[in-house]
């Protein structure tokens, strides 16, 4: 009796302890919903999404999981490329912007391309839907932000037009500056 007594309080404690941590209260009716996986967030070192499949089959839920995550990420790792490939262009005040530009962007492509297919799983979790007995696969990937920009450089280091103006040190501080910005 007394070891119920005491898992009962220890239990109690603890939502009491969670539940004064959380910041902003969920509305009145509604009942907030934890996916599994979603800890993992963007900092400005590394670039992580997470995201989910649905499925009859467990190899496909988790394939279409993958999937959805390796889009998120290339999205978001071409948004920010782009936004540096902009901002480093303008600072470098060179004649041919736009033939620059579509360089750079060419170079992000085919970095991201190559870099998307090794992004690292740091969480992955399965479910079963009780109701329709369909699978829930969650993942979470990343990708070291330092790498895509050394491989972004290499690929830039190949085009002799760029390379007469382009500097590695500045191209990498205005990525940082970006990731800073940008909350990741």
């Amino acid at each position: 009796m007394k070891a119920r007594i005491l898992l009962v309080a220890i239990v109690s404690a603890g939502l009491l302890f969670a539940s004064c941590g959380s910041k902003t209260k969920v509305p009145k009716g509604e009942i907030e919903q934890v996916l599994p996986c979603s800890e993992f967030k963007s900092d400005n070192k590394t670039f992580r999404v997470y995201s989910f499949g649905e499925s009859a089959d467990m190899n496909v839920a988790k394939k279409k999981a993958l999937s959805n995550a390796r889009t998120e990420l290339a999205g978001m790792v071409n948004s920010t490329m782009k936004v540096v490939a902009d901002n480093y262009v303008k600072s470098m005040e060179v004649n041919n912007v736009e033939e620059v530009l579509e360089r750079f962007e060419e170079n992000s492509r085919t970095v991201i391309n190559e870099r998307i297919s090794g992004a690292v799983v740091v969480c992955d979790r399965v479910t079963q839907v009780q109701s329709s007995g369909k699978f829930k696969y969650y993942i979470a990937i990343e990708l070291d932000g330092e790498k895509i920009v050394k491989d972004y450089y290499k690929a830039l280091s190949k085009n002799d037009k760029i390379m007469v103006d382009y500097n590695y040190e500045k191209f990498k501080e205005t990525y940082e500056k970006e990731m800073e910005r940008a909350g990741r």
